[in-house]
């Protein structure tokens, strides 16, 4: 991941950064970018491909008409080009590709179950304070922008989860579900648009006695599921999509199609290295604003699709350059 914000450049978390980005460079050939680039360009209309002149100037019209800022102002290392080009290779499928097949080899040959993205203390953080969120909202709590999210454990709250489905997109090597699963959620659907990924989710999770997590390979830029779930879960998925040099294009699309995915009602919860709690909300604002602009006269395009909800608030912080900061943000949206 790029420019993890305001790090200390001594903490782990930025070493492993930088290590997985300077291995792109090993894992993805020339032909690979040709065929990552083919693959991820901007489709009219979902359907034929334009080519580069085209696809960069429906770009920029359409920034033209949001609030949306490039993938570079949410990176502390903004400034760092031949850091940023390198790492920009973790918006290209063939990367991930790539790394899921050697981590799929591993997992076959010595049972290791691979990367755990932002590290396994902050997907602990992640599946227990979704709980907690979750269990408030099923008994009619819904936490303001001021109260930390507080739930009452007990067989109540893993009764009311258990009717919960969630999907978790993006989902690499499945195990932030299985954090979830262990939170009472039962009905769960992990989905990636590698294949190799899916396979290595499907196999730690029949390993690890969760078989009945659904995983299926699909595009969120182009999903091809037609079900509406109660929690949609984005730990980095947003991250690598705008790591693409089409990142702030592909982000639009992203919450275009994340909009059809999360029910009336539900909620969306995004996990980020590269944005904070602020800049989420503002990108949630922006696409609300753009969706309304698209259809004034329609009055079910007024009210906000997404509103804040809540954020994690007992990730660490710390002073850098005057401001204070974490390296990784956990902000949850309810849908109207």
């Amino acid at each position: 991941m790029a420019g993890i914000r305001l790090q200390p450049e001594d903490s782990d978390a930025s070493n492993q950064a930088r290590a997985v980005a300077l291995s792109a460079a090993d894992l993805v050939s020339d032909d690979d970018r040709s065929v990552a680039a083919d693959s991820w360009s901007i489709k009219s209309e979902y359907g034929s491909t334009l080519d580069d002149d085209q696809r960069h100037a429906d770009a920029a019209e359409a920034l033209s008409n949001v609030n949306l800022r490039a993938p570079s102002d949410y990176s502390s290392d903004k400034d760092e080009s031949d850091a940023e080009a390198v790492s920009s290779m973790l918006g290209f499928q063939s990367y991930w590709d790539a790394a899921y097949a050697d981590e799929l080899t591993n997992f076959r040959e010595h049972g290791h179950s691979g990367e755990v993205w932002f590290g396994a203390d902050v997907m602990e953080v992640v599946a227990s304070w979704t709980k907690a969120l979750c269990s408030d909202i099923s008994q009619g709590r819904i936490p303001n922008h001021v109260d930390d999210v507080k739930a009452e454990a007990g067989e109540l709250s893993n009764k009311l989860l258990s009717s919960w489905n969630v999907l978790d997109i993006g989902t690499g090597n499945g195990l932030l579900l299985q954090e979830i699963a262990k939170q009472g959620f039962s009905d769960l659907t992990g989905t990636d648009y590698s294949e190799r990924a899916i396979s290595l989710a499907q196999s730690l999770a029949n390993r690890d006695g969760f078989p009945h997590i659904k995983f299926l390979v699909d595009d969120v830029l182009e999903t091809k599921l037609e079900q509406v779930f109660q929690l949609v879960m984005d730990k980095g998925t947003l991250d690598a999509i705008g790591l693409h040099p089409d990142g702030p294009v592909k982000r639009m699309m992203y919450w275009d199609s994340v909009s059809r995915l999360v029910a009336s009602g539900g909620l969306l919860v995004i996990t980020s290295c590269n944005s904070t709690k602020d800049e989420l909300v503002q990108e949630v604002e922006s696409f609300n604003q753009r969706r309304s602009a698209t259809a004034p006269d329609d009055e079910s395009c007024r009210d906000p699709l997404f509103r804040y909800v809540s954020h994690v608030r007992t990730y660490p912080t710390f002073m850098f350059g005057g401001s204070v900061g974490s390296r990784v943000a956990t902000v949850a949206f309810l849908r109207k």
